[in-house]
């Protein structure tokens, strides 16, 4: 019997395409599948979680909502990579920057991620797992960067499971090198590993934890589209 539609996602297998473009909030989908796609078809509103398929320049690809936290994107994630024969997934998303070099516009490629999750827990591993990007998806946007013209760091980023927290510890991330932080990555990039796929999470820097920076929510959806820019480079 087949997986699919699954719980949270109303497509049916053949839907979706093998390169899924992901983003927390559901109208920055909207706004991709306008901006970048040619014939942009919805294949899933369950729980307002908007999901289209396209083509950009020529190839199939799909944009989709992740909603906020790891338990969000780990949901989403699994089922496209394991329901839905998904091979890639990008991130793009906003982060809060906590390196001084790291300014609000500018974007990070998660080349690692840590976190304060107990994600990892579920695979009862005889240490601390690192999770990590695909190579070749992070060399590709690497170049990509350097050919737009966009700023940007490569490097670690955090996944936190609290915006609201008590403790945040920015301090001692920031002390071991962490550019930014972040609350899906983690749970995408182990959920890549268990699966044998690929994954990168490109970010937006919206906020700097350090300088007290900000963006407005209305700039955070429309206009943080250099991120978008290299994901779709990456197709």
């Amino acid at each position: 019997m087949s997986n699919t539609p699954t719980p949270h996602i109303g497509a049916k297998l053949g839907d979706i395409a093998e390169t899924v473009i992901m983003a927390g909030d559901p109208l920055r989908v909207k706004l991709m599948a306008e901006k970048y796609l040619e014939n942009p078809v919805c294949f899933n509103e369950v729980r307002g979680m908007l999901g289209f398929t396209g083509t950009y320049k020529g190839k199939r690809v799909s944009v989709m909502g992740h909603g906020m936290g790891m338990a969000s994107i780990g949901i989403y994630t699994y089922e496209l990579y394991n329901f839905y024969d998904v091979k890639t997934i990008i991130r793009v998303g906003s982060a809060g920057s906590i390196n001084k070099d790291l300014h609000v516009g500018e974007l990070a490629l998660a080349m690692g991620c840590c976190t304060n999750s107990n994600f990892a827990a579920q695979y009862e591993l005889p240490g601390v797992f690192a999770p990590i990007a695909d190579f070749g998806l992070l060399r590709a946007a690497v170049d990509s960067c350097e050919q737009l013209g966009y700023k940007y760091m490569v490097g670690n980023v955090v996944s936190s499971d609290m915006f609201y927290g008590e403790n945040p510890h920015t301090d001692k991330w920031m002390n071991m090198g962490v550019l930014a932080v972040e609350m899906e990555i983690a749970a995408l990039y182990m959920n890549a590993a268990r699966a044998g796929k690929r994954a990168l999470g490109i970010l937006t820097i919206s906020d700097h934890i350090l300088t007290g920076e900000v963006t407005t929510a209305e700039e955070r959806q429309n206009t943080f589209t250099k991120m978008m820019d290299v994901a779709f480079s990456l197709v």
